[in-house]
């Protein structure tokens, strides 16, 4: 049976030792951390993630500079409203909540963001950063899950991980972070390319479940003594929710803790580490953007 990962605790610590942060940053420069969270649209699930981020954001002390737009906004309407955020020097991050209507090109949105501002960690100069193992932000949902990893003390060090799914926001900065220096594992990265994905999966010391589609994992296709993280939220209909759904993960979670020994839930898994995670960048900006150095940990 596994143990089950409290992810939501995990995140309360670290946006416990953010709050400290923010509070030390504030009496050592007279400066409070300032994140802008930009909500185009009215997504139910996209109104849901930036009202926990607001609410991160109250919690550590931070200034809240968000920003809800209509859908029918234009993306040069939008374009000027980041460029007027860069140049505001009380602003330290800029978050544009994804997905954006149609009409709005994402990749000019997170192009337009300045680097040292971008705490989504989704820019180029970031992502490549990175790569190369210099300073940058980190994007927030990869990070959580090393974050869990080490808090829980799950081993990575020469462990065997195995990331389903191949994103640009998880699955392949996840690969990169297993694979450095500080996380030492081997890492295999699946997609919907991936032959014989199950003989994969049971090699896996460490599975990582970011697909976007509900229990695609199974009990089979894990290694006993596993540790399993699923990044997974899918909304499936659910009648007896007052809400007409429930969040399920991308693992079958009732069939696969009898056979793993760490998982994490959904919710009260990931997701909380990616809103802690997300606050813990908005604080390195802020020091970073008055040269105070102090608050690490």
């Amino acid at each position: 049976m596994a143990v089950v990962i409290d992810g939501a605790e995990i995140a309360r610590r670290v946006k416990e030792r953010v709050a400290s942060g923010v509070a030390e940053l504030e009496k050592e420069k007279g400066v409070k951390a300032c994140l802008s969270v930009i909500l185009v649209g009215d997504d139910p699930a996209s109104i849901s993630y930036v009202t926990g981020k607001e609410k991160a954001l109250a919690e550590a002390g931070m200034a809240d500079r968000s920003v809800r737009l209509p859908a029918d906004v234009s993306q040069e309407e939008l374009l000027a409203l980041i460029a007027e955020l860069n140049e505001d020097d009380s602003v330290h991050g800029i978050l544009v909540q994804l997905p954006l209507p149609g009409h709005i090109d994402s990749r000019k949105v997170i192009m337009a963001i300045k680097p040292e501002k971008d705490v989504d960690g989704f820019h180029p100069v970031n992502l490549g950063n990175m790569v190369i193992g210099s300073r940058s932000f980190i994007p927030c949902t990869p990070n959580g899950v090393v974050k869990l990893l080490k808090e829980t003390g799950i081993q990575t060090d020469g462990a065997r991980a195995v990331i389903v799914g191949r994103s640009n926001i998880v699955g392949k900065p996840l690969s990169i972070l297993l694979s450095g220096r500080d996380c030492n594992s081997t890492v295999t990265l699946c997609h919907t390319g991936t032959r014989n994905l199950p003989e994969i999966t049971r090699q896996a010391d460490i599975l990582v479940a970011a697909v976007g589609r509900p229990g695609v994992i199974t009990a089979d296709m894990v290694k006993p003594g596993a540790a399993v993280i699923d990044v997974g939220v899918n909304r499936v209909p659910d009648s007896s929710k007052k809400s007409g759904f429930r969040l399920t993960g991308d693992v079958d979670f009732e069939a696969v803790k009898e056979k793993a020994s760490f998982i994490t839930p959904v919710p009260k898994g990931v997701g909380p580490m990616t809103i802690a995670m997300l606050m813990y960048n908005t604080l390195e900006a802020a020091c970073l953007a008055y040269g105070y150095d102090k608050v690490r940990f």
